[in-house]
């Protein structure tokens, strides 16, 4: 058996070296859900290149924002659909591991891929969400050395506290937005707004002072 370990967010990405160990320790490999490379569509294609004929894939969740498991079975069925050839035989642990320790207890419990499973579209899916905002968070190198990780979580937890959702506020992790020496920093469209050191409690208050009430949060305002 072939294992890979998946990071599911963003966290996870940031998280590298801790699954890189974590792996090693079990002879494994790595893979990203997203935002992260190697995607696991290409981490499959190269291990079934390579011959493997039993591969398992393990989700991590290491931090409160990843996608639903449902999504690493997704992508998963879609890449053994869409594989020519030899097909190798491809289970998923039945539930997210949110600590590297009880990753042996989750792996406990697979199921294979079918190829049943529900597709990647979905009616759901199909228009732009109605928000009138766009929040985007940095995540590039800086960012993230500096606390982008609890910038972004506490943004999405009070926006959720708030009542505000994809309709009022669109939120979107982003590489690099230059004004390094700033960071964190979130900017938001189409506003024209940009904030510097964003700790948590700044971004707490960018959500109930800009994004609820309409009013800049002028501390941490960046000139443009």
């Amino acid at each position: 058996m072939t294992l890979v370990l998946v990071g599911m967010s963003v966290t996870d990405v940031d998280r590298r070296l801790e699954l890189l160990a974590a792996a090693s320790d079990r002879s494994a490999t790595v893979a990203f859900l997203q935002m992260g490379d190697p995607s696991l569509s290409l981490e499959l294609t190269r291990l079934a290149d390579l011959g493997a004929t039993d591969i398992t894939l393990a989700g991590i969740n290491l931090g409160p924002l990843a996608p639903a498991h449902s999504w690493l079975r997704r992508i998963a069925a879609h890449w053994w659909r869409e594989r020519a050839g030899t097909k190798p035989v491809l289970d998923v642990a039945t539930r997210l591991a949110t600590s590297l320790d009880n990753l042996d207890d989750v792996l406990a419990d697979r199921k294979p891929v079918t190829g049943t499973e529900p597709g990647l579209t979905s009616a759901a899916w199909e228009d732009v969400t109605a928000h009138q905002r766009q929040v985007l968070v940095c995540r590039g190198p800086r960012c993230t050395a500096q606390g982008g990780e609890e910038t972004m979580r506490a943004l999405i937890l009070e926006m959720l506290e708030a009542g505000l959702g994809d309709n009022d506020v669109l939120v979107t992790h982003t590489g690099c937005q230059f004004p390094c020496n700033q960071a964190p920093v979130v900017s938001i469209q189409p506003d024209d707004v940009w904030y510097g050191d964003v700790d948590p409690d700044t971004a707490r208050s960018i959500v109930h002072e800009h994004l609820v009430a309409g009013t800049t949060v002028e501390s941490h305002r960046l000139p443009r």
